[in-house]
């Protein structure tokens, strides 16, 4: 007998999985009969009680198994069945009923266990990786399923539009080391452009998505440029230089409370960076040019928020000067994308939570009623590149994503913890009912900080939103400023970017956004 077989042989064996849980499958008929063959092969394993079908005619294919209805009976089933465990088995292209049954789950109050069907684990690698190598791009977040926590399916693409798009075309990506720009970068890659601009100030991120960029899509030519888009000579140079057909703009200081504290910052790289790169696109004849907003430069209370929306007045008023010199037809496409929050991206509330967890709690929640819009990584950036593929007339569009509804902050933390393995709890409070028997991890109110709102906005209440070819992507009707706004609000923000004087800084901010709160 080998080392190998001896350790085994002697390893004391754990205790059965889900012992004594009185257990639902959840799935198609076939899913649910190889679910129940493979629990079958688990000794001292659960026997489950009947199943729950998700295909409404064949509710009697049970497979040998009392049915308790579809997903809509779950929670009745739970109660009359003392269910503690449901055991979902379901191909992931069924995204949008997984979705629905975790959802379902959850309201029942029980603990749910996935499992893939077989002939998907042979086929696809695996979610995270055993063993002490981790793949460059692989975070604490990837280990399960960001969509099913905000209960949401993401979009699909429309492949053809993004390949007239992008195919062949020389395409630039600045903050190409950011979570959004390096998936943009990613996704780009797919489509086969002639060229694909990396640009990127921060070293590391750019090393990074260049190399990934350079092992999994080997045909592609890409240059890695590391460069502050702030320096609008040198980003003229650039352009110059390499002649993109198509820029997206994803370079911004994004941190709200950071912000608050340095306003000129966030009024030279949110403003003046965009104009630097806008101005050389026009420069240079970009035909697309796609700047990545938020939703927090509608109605902004906050810096980081206003600067954004400048930035947005910039875009729109140069948009309005370039058309007016050479014609409705001609120059540089302009557009803008507004969405809220993404699940997983760099110092994003998930990378906080795996952090805290790590370290053993507790999750910090600012308040308890908070709320935010949430989509992936992956679906926002394919969503910014559809915007681009959009044929309209007129203005530059304000798109604006449907970030479906308003997650609760605090639910989200419960939903981490859970997936996690562990009951959130708010000091004094007991764990959900659907949580006994878990760990628990504590959950602490720190407070709203400087900037920030309690429920965020997408688009202004009073102005509506045009529907576009795409369900997700709609278009914001806004206002174009006149043709010496932007003249003037450049000259204004000229004279504070570098200004040490907070309250100087955000009363000229405050001219031009004039919802920014008094200092």
């Amino acid at each position: 007998m080998t080392t190998v077989a001896r350790t085994l042989a002697t390893t004391p064996a754990s205790a059965a999985p889900l012992a004594g849980a009185r257990v639902v499958l959840i799935g198609t008929p076939e899913t649910v009969r190889a679910a129940r063959d493979l629990l079958a092969t688990v000794p001292g394993g659960p026997e489950p009680l009947g199943c729950i079908l998700t295909d409404p005619a064949q509710r009697r294919a049970g497979g040998g198994l009392p049915v308790f209805g579809g997903i809509e009976d779950l929670s009745r089933a739970a109660r009359r069945q003392h269910l503690t465990h449901a055991v979902v088995s379901l191909p992931t292209a069924m995204a949008e009923t997984i979705v629905a049954v975790r959802r379902a789950v959850l309201e029942a109050g029980l603990q749910e266990r996935f499992l893939p069907p077989v002939a998907e684990m042979l086929t696809q690698p695996p979610p995270f990786m055993v063993g002490l190598a981790t793949p460059a791009g692989v975070t604490p977040t990837a280990r399960f399923d960001l969509a099913t926590l905000i209960g949401r399916a993401p979009a699909a693409a429309d492949r053809e539009a993004l390949a007239r798009l992008l195919a062949g075309k020389r395409v630039m990506i600045t903050g190409a080391g950011g979570s959004i720009g390096s998936e943009l970068a990613r996704i780009a890659a797919e489509f086969g452009p002639s060229e694909l601009h990396l640009v990127e100030r921060a070293e590391n991120p750019l090393f990074e998505i260049d190399r990934q960029i350079g092992r999994r899509f080997t045909g592609v030519r890409r240059r890695a440029v590391l460069h502050d888009v702030v320096d609008a000579e040198q980003t003229l140079r650039i352009m110059v230089d390499l002649s993109p057909h198509v820029v997206f703009h994803a370079a911004a200081h994004k941190h709200v409370p950071l912000m608050e504290d340095h306003p000129s910052h966030a009024v030279t790289n949110n403003l003046f960076g965009t104009k630097s790169i806008a101005d050389a696109s026009v420069a240079v004849g970009v035909e697309r040019f796609v700047m990545v907003s938020t939703d927090k430069a509608v109605n902004p209370s906050s810096v980081m928020g206003a600067t954004k929306r400048l930035a947005e007045l910039y875009v729109q008023w140069l948009d309005g000067a370039t058309r007016r010199m050479s014609g409705a037809g001609g120059g540089t496409r302009f557009g803008m994308v507004r969405f809220g929050n993404v699940l997983g991206s760099s110092a994003s509330v998930l990378t906080i939570w795996s952090a805290q967890l790590a370290e053993g709690g507790p999750l910090t929640v600012t308040h308890p009623e908070m709320t935010r819009y949430f989509m992936t990584i992956h679906e926002a950036a394919t969503l910014v590149l559809l915007s681009a593929a959009i044929e309209a007339e007129g203005p530059a569009a304000v798109h604006v994503l449907d970030m479906g509804e308003p997650v609760g902050i605090l639910g989200l933390a419960r939903r981490f913890a859970r997936a996690h393995g562990f009951a959130a709890c708010v000091a004094g409070e007991s764990p959900d009912p659907g949580d006994a028997g878990l760990p628990t991890v504590e959950v602490a109110i720190t407070g709203v900080r400087p900037g920030e709102k309690l429920h965020e906005e997408l688009s202004h209440a009073h102005e509506q939103l045009a529907p576009t070819p795409y369900e997700r992507i709609r278009r914001w009707t806004a206002e174009v400023p006149g043709p010496a706004v932007g003249a003037a609000m450049i000259a204004d923000l000229s004279a504070v970017r570098s200004s040490t004087d907070r309250s100087a800084v955000l009363a000229a901010i405050r001219k031009y956004v004039p919802t920014l709160p008094p200092a």
